[in-house]
């Protein structure tokens, strides 16, 4: 099993440090960290999309242009999922799975560029997309327009069996037993993390989890102000939020369990894994 580690989109929001905590100019660095996994028994497996061909060609109304405008979103053919996949010698059939950790825009976007792919997720997050889009922030966060021509769906209960403290969704229909769905609800109400066993290891991506490298592998939690009030606007339910985030910290500290964590926006840890040297 190999795993590669793609930046599927960009967003350079006004701020700079305030939000990526590095960035010495008024432009900060976000990315969308998606992982693709090559396995032996079932193709090309995506962990989330970030933005898709259809985005960046023809963006509204797909993408919301108030997030757009906040987020500064660059929106470039050859960081698609699609492009990257191509880039390796692969096609789109190639890509037999994408999981999903959730809906959000900026996860899903890619996912009508592989029109053959089982789309895996938490049944509370497909519920939640198309049942919960009252308010600013449900409405500009699910967009139905990137989900029209998405046709394979298997959805989970987000109950399972005890992972590190945690539940996990084993045997995901059609994946091999390594690739597991981590319920972490809060940012959304069904999201998830993907944990894969790599062999040397586990690897979890925790989606949006949280935002900044700082949350974990530390005793006490240290957030840009950027990424902090962003996480607040965007979750549903703080106390969850929180407290899975907690308890990813610990994880994240615990020698013996040997994960190593990564998030989707943090553009250090994805040098860091692109580099083969996750944080």
């Amino acid at each position: 099993m190999k795993i590669h580690h793609l930046n599927c989109g960009t967003d350079c929001p006004f701020g700079g440090a305030v939000f990526d905590g590095r960035s010495k100019g008024p432009l900060g660095h976000l990315v969308c960290h998606c992982l693709l996994i090559e396995t032996d028994s079932s193709g090309l497996v995506l962990v989330d999309t970030g933005y898709g061909m259809r985005d960046v060609r023809d963006p509204f109304p797909r993408l919301s242009r108030p997030f757009a405008a906040m987020l500064n979103i660059r929106l470039r053919e050859q960081e698609t999922a699609l492009r990257q996949v191509e880039a390796l010698g692969y096609s789109a059939r190639d890509v037999r799975h994408i999981v999903i950790t959730h809906l959000d825009f900026d996860h899903a976007g890619g996912l009508e560029d592989f029109p053959e792919a089982t789309v895996h997720l938490t049944s509370t997050e497909l519920n939640a997309f198309h049942q919960l889009r009252d308010g600013f922030v449900a409405k500009n966060r699910y967009r139905p327009m990137q989900l029209d021509d998405v046709r394979h769906w298997r959805t989970y209960d987000p109950q399972g069996e005890p992972w590190f403290g945690f539940e996990a969704v084993r045997q995901l229909d059609g994946l091999p037993p390594e690739v597991l769905l981590i319920p972490l609800k809060g940012h959304t109400w069904g999201h998830a993390g993907v944990a894969v066993d790599t062999g040397a290891g586990w690897l979890l991506h925790a989606g949006d989890a949280y935002f900044y490298r700082g949350e974990v592998r530390r005793p006490d939690r240290r957030c840009t102000p950027g990424l902090r009030a962003y996480q607040t606007m965007m979750e549903v339910d703080r106390a969850s939020r929180l407290e899975n985030q907690r308890r990813l910290r610990e994880l994240s500290l615990d020698a013996s369990a040997a994960v190593k964590l990564v998030c989707a926006h943090d553009v250090v840890e994805l040098e860091a894994a692109q580099a083969g040297r996750l944080l």
